[in-house]
Formats: structure tokens, sequence, C-alpha cells
């Protein structure tokens, strides 16, 4: 019966379980870390990426706390509207959907639609 070999991940000598492939549990993390790194992006890292450009661009084009922006500007600069992390509903029914603390509320006026820019706000936490 053959033994174990060495590491996958820092090629040192490896002791016990003959289906052993790694020395420890940091050389075990470590070469699944790597090894996920060089793939393409995963869907979730794609996600992650989106909220965090949409947070970012929320915060940049609202620096008052409220403010109203053409959608065609948020859209060219990259800001992608189906990515949001949670929502809020106002006494009127507008859903405000959220990318962390800045939120947005579509709306349409004169043909034009524009987006409605929020910061959260404690009130909105009951």
């Amino acid at each position: 019966m053959k033994g174990p070999e060495n590491c996958q991940n820092c090629n040192k000598s490896i002791e016990g379980r003959i289906d052993k492939k790694y020395c420890n549990d940091y050389c075990k993390s470590n070469h699944h870390y790597e090894n996920n790194k060089q793939k393409e992006n995963s869907l979730f890292k794609k996600i992650d990426y989106q909220l965090k450009q949409n947070r970012r661009l929320l915060r940049d084009f609202n620096k008052a706390g409220k403010s109203t922006v053409r959608k065609e500007k948020l859209i060219e600069a990259g800001f992608d509207p189906n990515f949001f992390t949670h929502y809020w509903k106002n006494s009127q029914g507008d859903v405000y959907l959220f990318c962390y603390e800045y939120g947005f509320l579509k709306r349409t006026e004169n043909g034009k639609t524009k987006f409605v820019l929020v910061t959260w706000q404690s009130y909105m936490a009951r």
C-alpha cells in the first residue's frame, strides 16, 4: 500500500492518512484560494462587483443626501438598477431600492426617466 506523498501546496512530506493531500489546514486553504483566484470570475464575484460599483456611483452622484439624476447618465457610468441589496417602502407606497446605504427610486416625469437618489436614514428602519 502506497503512503502519503507531498503536500499539493508547499511540497513538504505529508504524515498521516494515505489519502491526505495537504500537510495542514493552511496549505489546504491556500491551495484552494490560489486555484479559485485564477479561475474566471464566479457569479458571486460578478454580483459583488456590480453591487459595489452601484454603491460607489450612487454615493458619487448624491453628494447632498438627496438628488435627482437622469437614468441614462447613471447607466452610462456603469450603474445597473437590477442589482440592489434591499428595499424600503415609504408611506406613499414608493419603493426605494438600496445598494447598502445608498438608495434610488425610478421616476418618469415629462417622458424622461430619472432616479431620485437618497441616503439611508434611521427612520427607514421602522
